[in-house]
């Protein structure tokens, strides 16, 4: 892999388990959790080409938002670390101290730190909020919460694009939507793309992923499995999250994963998926953190 950012190869690992027997699939997981240490799964392909754009264009600083358990704040000071770029994170709320375990990281890989209210933070989008941080911060890359640019969508559709192309559907969770559309361009019609939102207000994120692709309709979003929230849990889901371990030696966390991988079963148990089908789950990676927002 000819990148900034070391990757390393990543397999297909085959899941046997009853659900899916009684289902008549075939299910797999790209462990895409364990392509880099820290700038993992969907993060290592969505900040790729944000790091090689912001060397090309002579731009030594990555900006970027995100909230206080925000795995791509961590993977974006990591990415930066790793490349010999300095890098600034634009964080949702007001600082809580001691810092937990993502914004330490940040802060200990170098990102500095900046807090903003809720109510400004959702000005982020906005150009003349862009030019006011232009401003205040230099001539740095900005990249959208979650790594959602041209850039970030490009990466993930070359990552799709080396999938093997017999799977039925593919399935992943969704932040932004980026991960979602850049798998939608790279399938380029094959199969069926499924998305698991991870917060509430999931069909919000048609639009997103609509804006980064609008030529294929081969994908559909599963709204109800967000456990209350972006970073939210339940007793239930924690429960799936040690059984899944046990059983297939796999980590996953509450905040994107786990929540991906509860729905596949749900869906596998409905009888949604046709015998005979094969499905990929793409594990984003992500850290595991205890506490909820």
């Amino acid at each position: 892999m000819n990148s900034i950012l070391p990757y390393h190869t990543t397999p297909i690992q085959q899941l046997s388990d009853p659900v899916f027997v009684n289902a008549g699939i075939g299910v797999f997981v790209k462990r895409e959790d364990i392509n880099h240490p820290t700038v993992s799964g969907n993060k290592w392909w969505k900040l790729k080409y944000n790091v090689e754009e912001a060397i090309a264009q002579s731009r030594h600083t990555l900006l970027t938002f995100g909230g206080a358990y925000s795995n791509h704040i961590y993977a974006t000071a990591a990415a930066a670390q790793v490349a010999g770029l300095r890098s600034i994170g634009i964080i949702r709320g007001e600082e809580i101290k001691p810092l937990n375990e993502t914004l330490s990281f940040a802060s200990a890989a170098g990102m500095q730190l900046y807090y903003l209210s809720r109510d400004t933070y959702r000005r982020k989008d906005e150009p003349a909020f862009i030019n006011e941080l232009t401003e205040r911060f230099g001539r740095c890359h900005i990249i959208p919460e979650g790594g959602s640019n041209e850039l970030g969508v490009a990466g993930v559709a070359a990552f799709a694009e080396t999938l093997p192309s017999d799977f039925d559907f593919i399935i992943c969770p969704v932040g932004t939507g980026a991960t979602l559309a850049g798998l939608i361009r790279g399938r380029a019609g094959k199969g069926t793309l499924i998305g698991v939102p991870v917060l509430k207000g999931g069909d919000a994120w048609i639009k997103e992923v609509e804006a980064f692709q609008p030529q294929y309709a081969n994908w559909r979003l599963f709204g109800d499995y967000h456990f209350g929230g972006y970073a939210k849990s339940t007793p239930q889901l924690e429960m799936s999250i040690r059984a899944f371990a046990e059983r297939h030696g796999i980590p996953t966390e509450h905040i994107y994963s786990a929540k991906m991988f509860f729905a596949l079963y749900d869906l596998a148990a409905k009888g949604f998926f046709k015998p005979g089908a094969n499905v990929l789950a793409l594990h984003t990676g992500g850290i595991r953190t205890p506490q909820s927002i």
